[in-house]
């Protein structure tokens, strides 16, 4: 679905709000890395007292740009949060899980850092006050410090060297165009299955299923590309390119919907539909057999979670239009 936002651009900020940003984020920032502390504190305290002085650092960084906006602005800090800014993208609360890894808690703390360090050169570049560039490029030369922390808790608590340049590049590859790939072809995938099926059964008339299919799936891939493009430029997330995150997931999710859309072109009402329902089956399993692999997620969750969502909106239309 397409949903427009009043999210401001990073390049639309003004000094002094680039300045309210960086406070709150740096307040989010403390509060999770002792979170995190907290949680690791009883199995890994050498980590926790890593993540401990991670946000004490954070807390230092606040009341450096705090005392910078007083100087600059004056005591009043407007409002402004990441999920304000076009240029942050929204951040899933995955530190709020009962059941994270350690490794999983370095990946968080590192993509956390890269896209503090990206924020700060960026405010750097476009800050025009002496005092205001040297705070700034001195909290980006930090911030890639903090990254330098994450990569140890892995150099610490796995056998594996520091990250390489192909698994940056693995990274970047998941974030830019299997991530939203992923997303596009379960959209389309999945919701496209009730209008193609409710149709089929409710008129048994395969060229107005195919008609209906191509449609739905045609509109799901427009919308679902266009909002992966729009929502995030990139700059500060580290996730790409918004237009490669915005074909990939645009095609996927029209690839999707066509899917099982395209056996409707046979005449033969029964044939057409088995044939949609084997397509069905491959295109579930190829989800999960991607979510286990790209985003390590369990196979056997990552089966059960797609089946069952796959399985209530199908159910949905053979009820709407067999009724």
């Amino acid at each position: 679905m397409l949903y427009l936002t009043s999210r401001m651009r990073f390049s639309d900020l003004s000094e002094q709000q680039v300045l309210a940003l960086a406070i709150s984020s740096e307040e989010d920032d403390a509060r999770i890395y002792r979170g995190f502390a907290a949680r690791l504190h009883e199995d890994y305290p050498g980590t926790a007292a890593i993540f401990s002085e991670m946000a004490n650092e954070e807390d230092q960084h606040r009341i450096s740009l705090i005392e910078l906006h007083q100087k600059r602005f004056g005591d009043t800090i407007p409002l402004i949060r990441r999920e304000h800014v076009s240029g942050f993208y929204a951040r899933k609360p995955t530190w709020l899980s009962a059941h994270l890894t350690l490794d999983q808690i370095r990946h968080i703390s590192e993509n956390m850092e890269t896209a503090s360090r990206t924020f700060y050169e960026n405010a750097e570049k476009r800050s025009t006050d002496a005092d205001t560039r040297r705070l700034l490029g001195d909290l980006a030369a930090v911030e890639a410090s903090h990254q330098d922390k994450a990569r140890f808790l892995t150099q610490s608590h796995m056998e594996t060297e520091a990250e390489s340049e192909d698994e940056t590049a693995h990274r970047k590859l998941v974030l830019t165009l299997i991530q939203p790939g992923l997303a596009g072809l379960m959209d389309g995938s999945v919701s496209t299955l009730a209008p193609v099926f409710a149709t089929a059964f409710a008129t048994g008339n395969t060229w107005t299923t195919f008609l209906v299919g191509l449609a739905a799936s045609i509109g799901a891939g427009i919308s679902m590309g266009f909002t992966e493009a729009v929502s995030d430029d990139g700059q500060i997330s580290g996730r790409g390119s918004p237009t490669l995150r915005g074909l990939a997931s645009g095609v996927m999710t029209a690839i999707g919907g066509l899917g099982h859309t395209i056996p409707y072109l046979i005449s033969e009402f029964w044939i057409a539909t088995s044939i949609a329902f084997f397509v069905v089956a491959v295109e579930l399993c190829a989800i999960a057999w991607i979510q286990s692999k790209y985003m390590e997620t369990p196979l056997l969750r990552a089966t059960f979670q797609v089946v069952l969502g796959g399985s209530l909106v199908f159910a949905a239309g053979v009820l709407i239009g067999g009724g």
